[in-house]
């Protein structure tokens, strides 16, 4: 979908439905943006101050009326990985360095939005998307276990290392801290069942209520949340980490942005409302490059948040604002209460909020329509054994290859007339289809480019040493949308060995601009008049010279 200019803000009809949906999805939001920083191993502020860059930012620049923007657990995940690459394993240092990825992000969106790259969402398939979600899951998940039942933090991102340690560090559970932890997952998927009832604020109000007790009994509290923002300038990279921060921060623009687009426009077909994907880049770059200046976490339209503000009755961006608001009043009111929630209580939170991403029915039309189901399958098992932004780029490149080796499997279909009919099918699918006396038409079934156009047209060789008395051979690329060089240079020597044998060459179908592309090229046998075949069934009427003896035969 695209837009027009973006109009000036309006509110909705109903600013009380969204002043309520405000106050509601505020607070599933602050624990959430708490419960992030911890995935990201930022301070709780982190995740505070990137909410309300978010909510502010979109509120007043963005399109849609149901984006929530805030952190999301997958870009924390994809955080944590970049710094802990860059900057290992140490607190302070990897804190600047995430601020200063976070930054670098909100430059990468901008610069996409200013070259109109809005079909940057379209690099990562949704196999691809939901395999990496669903792997991403299982990683955060079990990254939280720690903090569910009081055992050492792990580090890294390879599952079979994790397990082995969590394994290791069993007999060092602490009881108080797994019966926090349980409880409050329990109470979270129960407040599921309650329409509008926000289950984080629910378990948080009971984990702050007993936070003394808790602690008393050995219980990490969240501790102190620093919310003056760092006004300080994130630290630039060194020379040579020029390059791997570039690379990073272009990862954290893709998980974002596919997320974000597949949210926005999610919600935009449900309600009729138009997409401007280049202005939402920018908005997004705004939003990321803000939130590193003041060392917040990267910034994006998660699903689960939207689809909360959408839920709770929102009607325009107003919602966001009223979210903001309320949030800002919320720390100023309750910071110190804030800063007892039990860590327990914001791993069960974290896992709650990714179980969503554990629904194995969002692979079950991929088994049914038999199609990338090995696509979907590599996205989960390359993050699980490969890490979060390896995984990720190893899922996207083997889609990419699976579609290379589709598209390059040569598959070439000979065509014929029903009885009675204009149209020309394929005479493999319909038997009874008749072929024209003296003519075969071929069709490419995939476009002709570098890596098939040689051995569909060895195919076509092949079909005419099968046949004899050929006098015509009709090629149809309608499938061709494009011409590249070696399709190009394919087509001259299939044309040159029609011509040693007194065959005809004809093109049906064309595109415009391949048709103006091989008039520039000026092929053997390809003349303008060969090139005018607006049907299949006009190329094949057309009478062709019957062939002179010459003695040449197929061969």
């Amino acid at each position: 979908m695209s837009a027009g200019p973006a109009p000036a803000i309006r509110w909705g009809s109903a600013p009380g439905a969204d002043v309520l949906a405000g106050l509601s999805i505020a607070g599933l939001l602050l624990p959430e943006a708490v419960a992030y920083s911890g995935i990201a191993g930022l301070p709780p502020q982190a995740g505070v101050i990137a909410l309300l860059v978010g909510l502010v930012c979109y509120g007043l620049l963005g399109r849609s009326r149901y984006a929530i923007v805030s952190a999301t657990s997958s870009s924390a995940a994809v955080l944590v990985a970049g710094t802990f690459a860059l900057a290992g394993p140490m607190g302070a240092s990897r804190v600047a360095v995430a601020a200063t990825l976070v930054l670098l992000t909100g430059g990468c969106f901008l610069v996409a939005g200013a070259a109109r790259l809005g079909g940057l969402s379209h690099l990562i398939a949704r196999p691809v998307l939901r395999g990496f979600a669903f792997g991403l899951a299982c990683v955060i998940a079990l990254k939280q276990l720690p903090n569910l039942f009081g055992l050492p933090a792990l580090h890294g991102d390879f599952v079979p290392l994790l397990l082995m340690t969590l394994f290791k560090s069993i007999d060092q559970i602490q009881p108080v801290t797994m019966g926090a932890g349980v409880a409050a997952l329990l109470l979270l998927f129960l407040c599921e069942r309650v329409r509008r009832l926000p289950g984080s604020l629910v378990v948080i109000v009971l984990g702050v209520a007993a936070s003394g007790w808790l602690a008393q009994h050995g219980v990490t509290l969240t501790g102190a949340i620093n919310l003056i923002p760092d006004w300080s300038l994130p630290v630039w990279p060194a020379s040579s980490q020029w390059v791997p921060s570039i690379e990073l921060a272009a990862a954290l623009l893709l998980v974002l942005y596919a997320e974000s687009y597949g949210a926005i426009r999610t919600f935009a077909l449900k309600h009729g409302d138009p997409v401007d994907r280049d202005r939402d880049l920018l908005v997004l770059g705004v939003a990321n490059a803000l939130s590193g200046l003041l060392h917040g976490m990267p910034l994006g339209a998660g699903y689960s948040a939207t689809s909360a503000n959408e839920a709770a009755g929102a009607r325009s961006r107003l919602a966001g604002l009223v979210a903001a608001g309320s949030l800002l009043l919320m720390v100023w009111l309750l910071l110190r209460w804030i800063e007892r929630i039990p860590a327990p209580v914001l791993a069960a939170i974290v896992i709650h909020a990714v179980s969503k991403s554990w629904r194995l029915a969002v692979f079950k039309p991929y088994l049914q329509w038999r199609r990338d189901r090995l696509v979907a399958l590599a996205a989960v098992l390359a993050v699980l054994t490969l890490g979060i932004l390896n995984g990720l780029l190893a899922a996207i490149a083997f889609s990419l290859a699976m579609l290379l080796r589709q598209f390059a499997t040569p598959r070439l279909s000979v065509l014929g007339r029903l009885d009675g009919g204009h149209d020309f099918v394929s005479v493999e699918l319909h038997p009874q289809a008749a072929e024209p006396e003296g003519v075969l038409i071929l069709r490419p079934e995939e476009p002709l480019f570098f890596a098939n156009a040689e051995s569909v047209l060895a195919l076509a060789r092949q079909q005419l040493k099968r046949r004899a008395g050929i006098r015509v051979v009709v090629l149809s690329l309608e499938e061709s949308p494009n011409l590249d060089s070696t399709a190009l240079e394919a087509l001259a020597d299939f044309s040159v060995w029609l011509g040693a044998r007194d065959i005809t060459l004809r093109v049906a179908r064309l595109k415009d601009t391949v048709r103006e592309l091989l008039l520039r090229a000026a092929l053997p046998q390809l003349s303008p008049q060969t090139l005018n075949f607006w049907s299949v069934e006009d190329a094949a009427a057309a009478a062709a010279p019957a062939p002179q003896p010459t003695g040449k035969h197929l061969q």
